[in-house]
């Protein structure tokens, strides 16, 4: 029903950036929330960032300041702009779709790898 794909993850040094992107297709709702999420190898799928359809943002403590998370309506998609990256930065990161009743939505990206090292 809903597909997200996601691109621009990659190999950086530490003090770094990069941007990803997440792009929505199919039968999409009239209002969604966006978010990115990471998960670490042994570690758990925890929240990096989320965006409202109201461009109301939210983000986790250790990238505030850092992450900027932004979205393009009209193209369905999702960015991630990630800058002074640090290696505890380094996990597979994964875009969701959430509808209103959902948090989080239901919906993933396949992931896309950041590795942030020296």
């Amino acid at each position: 029903q809903v597909q997200l794909v996601e691109s621009g993850g990659g190999l950086v040094r530490p003090g770094g950036s990069l941007r990803l992107s997440c792009t929505v297709s199919g039968n999409i709702y009239s209002a969604y929330t966006m978010g990115w999420y990471r998960q670490a190898p042994g570690q758990q799928r925890e929240l990096v960032a989320t965006i409202t359809d109201s461009r109301i943002t939210n983000y986790k403590d250790s990238v505030k300041g850092r992450f900027t998370i932004s979205r393009d309506n009209a193209k369905n998609t999702a960015y991630l702009q990630m800058n002074d990256l640090k290696p505890e930065d380094t996990a597979v990161y994964y875009c969701n779709y959430g509808r209103p009743w959902e948090r989080p939505g239901v919906y993933w990206g396949q992931g896309t790898q950041v590795t942030v090292s020296s």
